[in-house]
């Protein structure tokens, strides 16, 4: 998620307008909402000091706001934090262990990201299993979604063939 739609989304949190943010930050009361939407819609970008006031007026971390380093562990959790907000991925246990899962009630859950999590699945029990290399498994991730098309083409000719090897049934 983009800097602009962390703001928007944190201002509507706060049940604020564009108006009002900007006022808070300080803009002119004629461009405060200039200035507010042109950060969301991304025709301007706040620097560091601007991204550490705005988050303290909608009460989040500048963290929260900023597009995440994922490189380290604080901005691994807010990228984290964001794929709750944008895809309704949240942390739960199971067998024991912290894991990720979809909210199938979220309103933003989408069917695509439940097929590819299981297709990334699919891919990593065949490298735990031992079925594909290593280089089998990057190759996908680093592909993804390029060999997914190829997959769903190799599914749809498996799918031919076995139709054409079935006996005809007879009436």
């Amino acid at each position: 998620m983009a800097i602009g739609e962390r703001i928007q989304f944190f201002r509507k949190r706060k049940g604020m307008t564009q108006r009002q943010l900007g006022q808070l930050m300080g803009f002119s009361e004629r461009t405060a909402d200039i200035r507010i939407a042109q950060y969301e819609q991304g025709q301007r970008t706040p620097k560091a000091e601007m991204v550490k006031v705005l988050a303290g007026h909608l009460d989040v971390v500048p963290e929260a706001i900023s597009v995440p380093d994922t490189d380290t562990y604080l901005g691994l959790m807010h990228t984290l934090f964001a794929l709750e907000d944008n895809y309704g991925l949240t942390v739960t246990v199971l067998d024991g262990q912290v894991c990720l899962k979809q909210d199938l009630n979220h309103p933003k859950y989408n069917t695509t990201l439940a097929e590819d999590l299981a297709s990334w699945n699919e891919i990593k029990t065949k490298l735990t299993t031992g079925s594909i290399t290593r280089e089998t498994y990057d190759h996908w991730r680093y592909h993804f979604p390029e060999d997914r098309a190829a997959e769903e083409r190799a599914k749809l000719d498996a799918l031919r063939e076995a139709r054409k090897e079935e006996p005809t049934q007879s009436t």
